[in-house]
Parts: structure tokens; C-alpha cells; sequence
């Protein structure tokens, strides 16, 4: 979130007061304030409002298109179209400053990383990892308008028509379903609006591995639990209760990416080694090596034509220019930065060498690398190296 308290606890009383159509409005201009700069202080308008908030309009209102999976397949994103994408940033803004996400959940939460959900996990004997299916898609309109009536949004008696509203500008109808509208999966809405239709699954899940004596956290749809005793064969108590709730919440678990890592072997959390400390996996940093190696014993074009070339077959979608070697290694020297610390050994070598190879310190080019990593962190490592084209030069 980039306001500050005051700001915080203004729009949220701001929206306890909220009564109308009107006021919504109202409010999503004074979020627009904060969130744009003055040259884009065009308000909007009532009547913008009321028409993306059909969601019958389709491609009106979003653009289509899919992005490939790491593991095959290829995942189904809905953009917003400009107009609606602002109406949406500045709802996120409200909304984020009204709700606070249950402890467990650590994803799409300001302050809270992929570190934060494995460290609860670190030195556990057992860890077992779910996925959700169809996270975003699973979450209908209706849920979303019934969440927003609950506290703290408290959109109730003469205030539902405006949960309505915020839950039609949200989400989507998809062609072919017209019976259906739901979350989609690439409106700043919907990672928040995820968090709060997970309150009730998140308390429940909570008590659950209390019960057993288990730890559990979620990132988005990546649920972990972890503890010292193996309370997870298909047939016990804990796995029995699971099932029961995640059914109960009207959610389903995705069994291809069901998984139960032991001691001895190498335990990951949302793609982090959480054996003995929260770490980056060993290929991570060897990628580090390797390319710095590259550069050092090659000039700079050369070891960025090859990685370019590797990128565009193993990484990038067709129309998607590479990033520059340069800037996918500071961004990747960040990330171990955050995971490993400041202080960590292996860490500092590998920014010595960099340091060394572009005559420039990584602080000096932490500002733009530094909102790369919040996409990789918060949206994935494919929309980061999108980010990335606009810092091709150094």
C-alpha cells in the first residue's frame, strides 16, 4: 500500500459511512488521489461506475488470454481493460484499508511475502502441501456480494445494493456461462477478494492443525500444513476433517499437486527450502553462478545473446521479449537478498561479482528491480520478466 496511516483510517471510516452510489463514487476519487499521480486526476464518473459493472459486457470489460503453466497446461487470465483496471486499483485500495486477511493467509497481504509463508514451516519433520482448483474461478458473485455483507464491510439493509455493486465490478460473466459470473484470475480485485471469501476457511483450517498439533499457512490457493508426527495418510482423522471443510467452504483440492515431503528429503514451501532455514533452492543460485560466469569469461553481448536465446525457448512466450541479463540478475540477487538476508555470505559474493562486472552497486539499481520482485513475488515469476522489458538498458 503506498499511503499512510492517516490516509488508511480516513478511507476506512469513509466507507462505514458509505450509503449510496454516490459516495462510492466519492471514495474511489479520494483513493485515486493516493494511488495516481496529479497529472492523471481525471475523476471518474457515475456513469462509468454503473456501466462496468455489467457483467454482461464481456470483452467490453476484459481481455483474454492464457499463459503457460510451469508444470504443462496453460492458465486462463482475464486483464482489465484500462478504465475498469483503475476502478479496480482504487476498490483494492478501499477495500485493502477496511479488511485485515486472517494470520494464516500470507499471500496478496501488504507486509507479507513468500518468506513469511514457509518460515512456520522451517525444522518440521512432515510437510504436506495442497493445491486449491480453480482458486478464483470457484468464487461466484454471489459469494463475494454475501462476504461483503459480513464485518467488518458490513454492506447491509439499505447499504446491499452497494456489496452488489462492488461484487459485479469485480467480477466476470464469461462467455458460454451467462448463469455465472466469478473472480478472474488478473483483476487487482480478485487476490484480496480471495482472502476475504477464505476468512471461514482459514479459522477453521487453523483449529484443525491446532488440534493435531500441526502448523498451517496459505498463499492464495497453496495451502501447507507441517509437524513433527505424520498425521497425513488419506485415511486419518486430520486428512478425513480436511476434506470435510475444504468441501464445506465449497472449495476442491487439486490431487495432481497434493504432496507429503518427509524428513530426509528436500522440503519446500511455495518454492522455498524449509529444511533447517527458509533458503532458495539450490538451482536458484547455481542459475546465479552460472550466468555471472558467463559474463565474466564472455563480454556482456555474447553472455546476454545466449541467455536471451535460452530465455526464448525454455521461458518466454512468443511475442515476449527477454529482459536483460543485467536486470534478471539483480532481480534474482534481490529475491536471495529477501530469503537469505542481507548478511548471508554467498549472497554478498555473488553481489561483489556483479558489482564488479557493472561498475555500479546494486543499491543504485535496486529502485526499479525492487517492484519486479514485488510482482515476482506477488504475481509470479512470468509477470515479473514481463516487467522487466522497461529496464532492458542500464
Amino acid at each position: 500500500m503506498l499511503v499512510d496511516q492517516p490516509q488508511i483510517d480516513h478511507l476506512r471510516q469513509q466507507f462505514a459511512s458509505l450509503q449510496s452510489k454516490a459516495d462510492l463514487l466519492a471514495l474511489l476519487n479520494e483513493a485515486k488521489a493516493m494511488l495516481f499521480e496529479k497529472g492523471d486526476q481525471y475523476p471518474l464518473q457515475l456513469t462509468s461506475l454503473t456501466w462496468y459493472a455489467n457483467t454482461s459486457l464481456g470483452v467490453k470489460r476484459y481481455t483474454a488470454f492464457e499463459i503457460p503453466k510451469k508444470r504443462g497446461g496453460h492458465r486462463l487470465i482475464f486483464a482489465p481493460k484500462d478504465p475498469l483496471k483503475v476502478i479496480q486499483r482504487c476498490l483494492n485500495l478501499v477495500l485493502q484499508c477496511v479488511f485485515s486477511p486472517h494470520k494464516a493467509a500470507t499471500g496478496f497481504v501488504p507486509g507479507k511475502s513468500i518468506t513469511d509463508n514457509a518460515r512456520p514451516h522451517v525444522g518440521k519433520h512432515y510437510v504436506y502441501n495442497l493445491d486449491l482448483k480453480d482458486f478464483f474461478t470457484s468464487v461466484d458473485l454471489h459469494r463475494v456480494k454475501a462476504c461483503l455483507k459480513l464485518p467488518p464491510f458490513n454492506l447491509t439493509g439499505d447499504r446491499e445494493p452497494l456489496a452488489f455493486l462492488i461484487a459485479n465490478l469485480c467480477c466476470i460473466r464469461q462467455v458460454g456461462e451467462p448463469s455465472r459470473a466469478f473472480l478472474p484470475q488478473g483483476a487487482p480485485t480478485s487476490p484480496l477478494l480471495t482472502n476475504v471469501v477464505c476468512q471461514q476457511l482459514d479459522r477453521r483450517l487453523t483449529g484443525l492443525a491446532k488440534r493435531f498439533g500441526a502448523t498451517y499457512t496459505r498463499y492464495a490457493d497453496d495451502m501447507t500444513f507441517s509437524s513433527f508426527v505424520n498425521i497425513y495418510q488419506p485415511d486419518s482423522a486430520f486428512c478425513v476433517e480436511l476434506n470435510r471443510i475444504i468441501t464445506d467452504q465449497r472449495f476442491v483440492i487439486n490431487p495432481a499437486k497434493t504432496r507429503l515431503q518427509r524428513p530426509g528429503y528436500r522440503q519446500e514451501v511455495t518454492g522455498l527450502v524449509v529444511n533447517e532455514r527458509v533458503n532458495v533452492p539450490r538451482r536458484f543460485w547455481r542459475e546465479i553462478r552460472a550466468l555471472l560466469h558467463n559474463w565474466e569469461t564472455l563480454d556482456y553481448d555474447e553472455a546476454n545473446t545466449r541467455f536471451q536465446k535460452l530465455y526464448a525457448l525454455n521461458k518466454a512466450r512468443p511475442s515476449q521479449k527477454a529482459p536483460a541479463l543485467a536486470n534478471v540478475l539483480s532481480g534474482k540477487l534481490l529475491f536471495m537478498k529477501m530469503v537469505r538476508g542481507a548478511n548471508d555470505e554467498l549472497y554478498q559474493h555473488y553481489a561483489r561479482q556483479l558489482d564488479a562486472l557493472t561498475n555500479q552497486t546494486t543499491d543504485e539499481i535496486s529502485v526499479d528491480v525492487e517492484r519486479i520482485l514485488d510482482i515476482w513475488e506477488k504475481q509470479g515469476l512470468e509477470k515479473a520478466m514481463t516487467a522487466f522489458e522497461q529496464y532492458k538498458d542500464l
